[in-house]
């Protein structure tokens, strides 16, 4: 039984589209390479706002943005207008018309049994044809015509005009009404009887629901979008007929005039014409936003229907809606608001996959605590982002750091092996002991609602997985206090500093935060003034553009860091490309003077060596070519044994973190340069 029941159900599976929302098998989305489009745009003074905004646009390496759909938009809307022309119906009337002449002539050569004066009569009133196709088939409508084949192609015409007028208000009922009979043809007039009196009744506010019901039942036929109400029949008819009617806005007066008169011969009914004419006033009294104005350029070679035409028309109006959807430049616009219906009918379901990957993208950024809103309003970074953005650009440092110079896996956090008390995840190539009490926790806890392992199916003691595993991290004996000096003066942002600037900053703090907790880093931007800063301030500082370089305030603060850690070993490191061309005086005012003072110069200096006396390991990242800028850079780091480094912008963040990692390897408590020694070592990458 049951067997036969399975055999069933099989033959009556059906397969089609998914339609339930996400595709639920589609891979997740990957939130890494948005992170760093946004923080990379975000560090180089843009909003998060625009920077997530700019993300959507661009896309990613395998993700097309709204600016490729915007493309397609375009291209589609150009090629409808430079394809097509206006003129496809009134040339198919002149080719039935010339077709039903020729046939006529045809026979009146033919027929031996035709009376001459007859013959001879039938020629003139062909031969005195207007050359206007619309006035010849008037002039026809009274002929006796002589040719079956003639007569039929005649009745085409009017057959056609019919189809015509009907399919651009009605989409489908050009090829529902082929061939269609006389009683086919009455009851689309007593639909169109009765649509006019719902309508009516509809702008009247007497309408209801069970006259549009019965509307439906008796018609619903014409009208394959099965609307749910007489306001969704509304939406459906006036932006069809507002479509015919910008078609018929971009025709010359010319071919106005022409499809007028021919309208009038519409299935030999003028009576067609007139309910038509009422249906359009029903819909533009109660749908008068829509365009009826509007009106477009079509100079192609392929001639359009007016049926054909009209759904250009609809066709033009969506790739406009989608082009203002996919702009995003409104007021409230959300990516939630694009079209993937009218996106797949226009550009084909992979644009609709695009757009809605963006949507999830989108979706899975603010709801993932990467951005937030602010107080202010605005999006901004969380400090869970600033951690994902930190590690991306460490990552980026270790493995070019590993691959120029060989230095040590930036994960491994001790120099001398001693556990620090905190634990990580195992990752591969570990070699950490173990925290068996973390470990054997973790699978406890997951396992904790397992039902089979409640039911001891597991069998006895507790089942580690890998990544159940958890390692003992170490760090150095010494603790470090470590201030970072970062220039923010205008040449830093003229020169394309900026960006490596924050970067580098970016990838030290996640270095000490996340392995060497021991140490205390403290970051200083100093322009014309300097500023302690947290990571999230200096990532999102916008470019300065005052003047001056106040290392002699910023050396102040590192001072004040590093005696608040006296037990700690000071680590200085200064990050700048111009001499120091202002400082602080007395009385907490900012002195500035270019070329640099002398009175600045000896305070700086003063400052420094202060820094020296209370043990700080210094070491200096000269930015620029300027002689005169390394002179007295080297100068200065002579006074206090210091390290000089001339990194390239690039490779700012590698000389940081090496000369960082290099001070925890030196000998003793702290070791000199970048490779333990002492004094100057200015190299460059």
């Amino acid at each position: 039984m049951a067997s036969r029941q399975n055999r069933r159900l099989t033959r009556d599976a059906r397969y089609g589209r998914y339609e339930g929302g996400p595709d639920p098998l589609a891979p997740p989305v990957d939130l890494s390479e948005a992170l760093d489009a946004i923080g990379e745009d975000v560090m180089g003074g843009t909003s998060p706002e625009r920077a997530l905004r700019e993300f959507l646009r661009r896309g990613g390496r395998t993700q097309r943005g709204l600016d490729d759909l915007m493309r397609r938009v375009a291209e589609r809307r150009r090629d409808l207008t430079s394809r097509n022309n206006l003129d496809g119906t009134l040339q198919q009337v002149k080719q039935l018309l010339d077709e039903a002449v020729l046939a006529e002539r045809g026979e009146l050569a033919r027929n031996v049994d035709l009376e001459d004066g007859d013959r001879a009569l039938a020629e003139m009133q062909l031969d005195s044809l207007p050359p206007s196709p619309a006035a010849a088939v008037q002039e026809l409508g009274g002929y006796d015509w002589k040719s079956p084949t003639a007569r039929q192609k005649y009745e085409e015409i009017k057959d056609l005009l019919g189809r015509e007028v009907l399919d651009q208000r009605f989409a489908g009922m050009k090829q529902a009404l082929e061939n269609a009979t006389d009683d086919d043809r009455a009851a689309v007039s007593e639909m169109m009887r009765d649509l006019n009196e719902l309508l009516e009744a509809h702008r009247a506010g007497t309408d209801t629901p069970e006259q549009f019901d019965d509307f439906m039942a008796k018609h619903g036929q014409y009208f394959p979008s099965n609307p749910k109400d007489v306001d969704e029949l509304l939406d459906d008819l006036a932006a069809r007929a507002a479509a015919a009617q910008r078609m018929r806005n971009s025709m010359t007066q010319e071919q106005r005039d022409e499809l007028d008169a021919l309208a009038q011969q519409a299935f030999g009914s003028p009576d067609l014409m007139g309910e038509l004419g009422q249906l359009d006033g029903n819909l533009r009294a109660l749908r008068p936003g829509e365009d009826w104005g509007g009106s477009e350029r079509m100079d192609g070679d392929q001639g359009l229907g007016l049926g054909d035409g009209t759904g250009v028309f609809q066709d033009i109006a969506d790739l406009d809606a989608l082009a203002e959807q996919l702009a995003q430049t409104g007021p409230g616009s959300d990516l939630d608001d694009l079209d993937l219906d009218a996106l797949s009918r226009q550009l084909g379901d992979e644009a609709a996959v695009d757009a809605r990957t963006l949507q999830q993208l989108e979706k899975a950024l603010r709801n993932s605590g990467t951005v937030r809103r602010g107080s202010d309003g605005q999006l901004q970074l969380t400090p869970k982002a600033m951690r994902q953005l930190g590690k991306s650009l460490l990552k980026d440092v270790a493995e070019r750091m590993s691959g120029r110079q060989g230095a040590r896996d930036l994960r491994r956090s001790g120099a001398s092996g001693e556990p620090s008390g905190a634990t990580r995840p195992w990752e591969y190539g570990d070699t950490e002991p173990w925290d068996v009490t973390r470990s054997i926790t973790n699978a406890l806890v997951r396992t904790a609602g397992d039902r089979t392992a409640a039911e001891g199916r597991t069998g006895p003691g507790v089942r580690l997985t890998i990544d159940d595993v958890e390692v003992q991290e170490t760090e150095a004996r010494t603790q470090a206090c470590v201030a970072l000096l970062v220039d923010t003066s205008f040449s830093m942002a003229m020169e394309d500093r900026w960006v490596p600037m924050k970067r580098t900053a970016l990838a030290l703090h996640t270095l000490v935060s996340t392995r060497f907790r021991g140490d205390d880093l403290q970051m200083i931007a100093f322009g014309r003034e300097a500023e302690v800063m947290d990571i999230e301030q200096l990532v999102g500082l916008d470019a300065m553009w005052d003047k001056g370089t106040n290392l002699h305030h910023a050396l102040l603060l590192a001072n004040r860091h590093f005696r608040k850690h006296p037990t700690a070993q000071p680590v200085l490191l200064i990050v700048t490309d111009g001499e120091p061309t202002s400082h602080l005086e007395p009385n907490g005012q900012v002195w500035f003077n270019y070329p640099p003072d002398p009175i600045t110069i000896a305070l700086s200096v003063r400052e420094l060596e202060n820094a020296g006396r209370l043990g700080a390991q210094t070491t200096f990242f000269r930015l620029g070519d300027d002689p005169g800028l390394a002179r007295f850079i080297d100068a200065m780091a002579k006074r206090v044994d210091g390290t000089v480094v001339a990194p390239e912008n690039d490779d700012l963040g590698i000389a940081v973190v090496g000369s960082y990692l290099g001070s925890r390897r030196g000998g003793g408590a702290f070791g000199g340069g970048l490779f333990g020694g002492s004094g100057r070592d200015d190299w460059s990458f």
